[in-house]
């Protein structure tokens, strides 16, 4: 694949679409103008604050759009005119205009005297009364252009002197009392109706928490009053409108509470229930115990109705894993209301998903060393395994991998990869000690179980078999905090079947055999999410995962020094005793129409202690691939300055190390439909804390890191189809530790790496 030869068609392809789009005035009626848009400017006084602001709300109400430019020319009104206008516009023309083509937009489709209403009244929404607004159009007759300028006058705004509360009746006037005295308006804040709608939402969203079902924002009207005053003053009085319904002004509680732990919309015929815990359960076929799912349910009778409380049981029930629809729903009991409390009935219809399920995924392989190959994963899941939300999967892979060429001479030509792993994850904390989940109010936390093994034969090099074992649990503190932390982690690898081949390369290198010496990792894994993505509108997101693996402390109270000097064992095995602990940052900053920034920050640091001098090799870091530095190929990279000589003679396991840090950088923006694009660059590297025989001093981590980092760039398509991502990343190395210094530099087009993955890098 040669990058050059790509990007060359790129720009001959921008070249094409700017030559054609320049020629469009030949299409442009007689007594017509293009209309290429507007700008505001703005008279004001001195007590006029935020111009730049208020100009931008201003801009927003500009009508219509002009048509869209790419490098100051019109390609997609090009090809509608082509399309329009011309008797054979062709194949080639008649795509583009599907996918760009958009009709023209002329100065007789301006309105600009509705436009000037539409200024004023933005103006005196937000306190500018009295404002007035013309406009004029600019008109170029050589190329047929016209733009438009309008042009507000904006006088002193009006401000507030004071703010209360007007007669209402009680108990309605209580609680809107409290919530006014919460109010953020202040004396001396200009009069905006966007801040009153606000402040009526509020209050109702008070209102709701206190029990007011039947309450609105729409009940409550705002009167400013001006008569007091001589200087663009006003007083602000909060009332309720005429002809409230009695109902809308008292607050209402729950009077009876029903559970239908096994709902089918297609049957809803009413049978028996079964009383547990204030709460009647209707469960005929017995599908979910009540004492496992009664502590998901934060409702209760006597409560005052809260839609917090019902989002946070509908939140919490969804989370179990056993139901596909939570639904909550609420009747008035009209018979048992009085003037000052209303009666409701909450039913909450829970929809389970199938309690069994098998899902099958064909996977296309491609790891480091150019193996490549497919692979099958087959998962079994059993939903509510005994009937308290428990969920077993049981999930088996095959994969096999063939080496196509490249490092690794003729070794490790193919690979037999086998995985069975059963866990099973209990919706409940399971504790020696009985834990108050009151303490969790955003989500109960989850007990999970895994056990694993895993079977890989590379042949003519070794056979690895291993086995993990983890105990531990998971939870969301709110919506965007997620901790996990597992106390028991086990894992177990036996290196067997190695052939002489390999025992060369562990002889030639020490330090990858130590890392392979201790089999037996025993030890406890926590994580920190805090996900701000879920905000998929706001302009600024942030992500930070924080993981601290802690190994081998505890075991080591057991452990026997089988022979002097030499690691500890336990039972029989050798074990490993290492601190490893790493961050990953996210920003994206997103602007225009589906166009972002997407940044990322990754360090990683691993020490090994007491029973090791090395950290185990599973648990070391690799850099490069299609998640990392894309313009290197998976553990291609480092650790340090070493060359890829050391590809060539062999050892293709060694690009390994204790310390990584990686920094990447993307554009993303729309081509056309589901088909995304990118430009991005990544720099990164991975290094050993200690110097190692193998490497002679070029793996170690120094203070010129910064100068052995690998860098790339390149650009990526994806196709997006509904969050589900398959993403083609091509990029080039521009700075290649491993080339002596002096010659890193060097921007290699002609030796770019194709990126294939799953979702986005970050």
């Amino acid at each position: 694949m040669n990058f050059k030869k790509i990007v060359t068609s790129i720009v001959i392809l921008i070249l094409i679409l700017g030559l054609h789009s320049c020629a469009i005035e030949k299409y442009i009626p007689e007594d017509e103008r293009l209309y290429t848009g507007a700008s505001i400017k703005i008279e004001t006084d001195s007590t006029v604050k935020n111009v730049e602001n208020l100009k931008i709300v201003l801009e927003e109400a500009l009508r219509p759009e002009p048509n869209k430019k790419f490098l100051g020319m019109y390609p997609g009104l090009h090809y509608y005119y082509k399309v329009q206008q011309d008797s054979t516009p062709g194949f080639l023309n008649k795509w583009f205009n599907k996918q760009i083509g958009e009709p023209p937009v002329y100065q007789s489709d301006v309105k600009p005297y509705e436009i000037e209403e539409i200024l004023i009244n933005r103006l005196e929404n937000r306190g500018f009364f009295y404002s007035r607004a013309n406009s004029e159009f600019v008109e170029d007759e050589n190329k047929k252009r016209a733009s438009a300028i309008y042009t507000v006058k904006v006088p002193t705004p009006y401000t507030m002197e004071q703010y209360q509360l007007d007669t209402i009746s009680s108990p309605l006037y209580q609680a809107v009392a409290q919530s006014v005295a919460g109010t953020k308006f202040t004396k001396g804040m200009r009069f905006d109706l966007s801040n009153l709608k606000l402040e009526r939402e509020r209050i109702d969203s008070d209102l709701k928490k206190k029990g007011y079902y039947n309450f609105n924002p729409g009940f409550l009207i705002f009167e400013a009053d001006t008569n007091q005053y001589d200087n663009k003053k006003f007083d602000l009085f909060l009332t309720l409108k005429k002809d409230v319904p009695v109902q809308s002004k008292i607050p209402y509680e729950i009077k009876k509470l029903n559970v239908y732990a096994d709902y089918n919309v297609q049957d809803s015929t009413e049978v028996s229930s079964l009383r547990f815990n204030g709460k009647n359960y209707i469960d005929p076929n017995n599908f979910f115990k009540q004492k496992y799912l009664d502590p998901f349910i934060t409702l209760e009778e006597g409560q005052r109705y809260d839609p917090e409380t019902s989002k946070n049981t509908a939140r919490r029930l969804s989370g179990i894993g056993a139901y596909k629809f939570v639904n909550i729903q609420y009747t008035e009991i009209p018979s048992e209301a009085t003037d000052s409390l209303g009666q409701l009935e909450a039913s909450i219809f829970l929809s389970p998903l199938n309690k069994r399920a098998i899902r099958a995924e064909l996977q296309a392989v491609t790891k480091s060393n150019n193996f490549a190959g497919p692979g099958l994963a087959l998962t079994y899941t059993n939903r509510n395994l005994f009937r308290g939300g428990e969920v077993l999967n049981i999930i088996g892979n095959v994969g096999y991998e063939v080496q196509a060429g490249g490092g690794g001479g003729s070794t490790g030509k193919t690979s037999i990869e086998l995985g069975l792993k059963g866990e099973i994850i209990f919706p409940r904390v399971i504790f020696p000690v009985k834990i108050d989940t009151d303490f969790f109010k955003y989500s109960i936390p989850k007990t999970k179980t895994s056990l694993g093994v895993d079977y890989l034969s590379r042949s003519e090099l070794y056979t690895l078999l291993s086995a993990t074992a983890q105990f531990g649990y998971v939870w969301r503190a709110n919506r965007y905090v997620t901790h996990e932390i597992i106390p028991i982690s086990v894992n177990y690898t036996k290196l067997s079947n190695t052939t002489d081949a390999f025992e060369t390369i562990l002889n030639e290198n020490p330090f990858l055999r130590r890392s392979f010496d201790q089999q037996f990792i025993s030890g406890l894994n926590y994580s920190f999410t805090y996900n701000g993505m879920v905000d998929t509108q706001k302009t600024h997101q942030f992500f930070l995962n924080a993981t601290l693996d802690v190994a081998g402390n505890s075991i080591s109270l057991l452990g026997k020094e089988e022979t002097p000097g030499a690691p500890k064992t336990f039972l029989g095995l050798e074990y490993a005793q290492y601190a490893k602990a790493d961050m990953d940052i996210r920003y994206h900053f997103n602007f225009g129409k589906e166009q972002k920034i997407a940044t990322r920050l990754f360090a990683g640091y691993g020490y090994a202690y007491g029973n090791s001098d090395v950290v185990p090799f599973v648990k070391q870091y690799y850099s490069g691939g299609p998640y990392s530095v894309r313009a290197f190929r998976i553990r291609s990279l480092g650790p340090g300055t070493v060359s890829n000589e050391f590809d060539d003679q062999g050892t293709v396991f060694d690009r390994t190390g204790n310390i990584r840090l990686e920094g990447n950088i993307e554009y993303r923006f729309p081509i056309f439909g589901f088909v995304k694009g990118a430009l991005f660059a990544d720099a990164g590297n991975i290094w050993n804390s200690k110097e190692t025989d193998t490497y002679e001093g070029a793996s170690k981590f120094s203070s010129n890191f910064i100068s052995e980092l690998g860098m790339g760039a390149g650009f990526g398509v994806r196709v997006d189809i509904q969050g589900f991502v398959i993403r083609f990343d091509l990029a080039a190395p521009f700075h290649d530790p491993g080339e002596p210094e002096g010659e890193r530099f060097n921007f290699k087009a002609d030796e770019p790496v194709l990126n294939f993955a799953i979702g986005y890098p970050f």
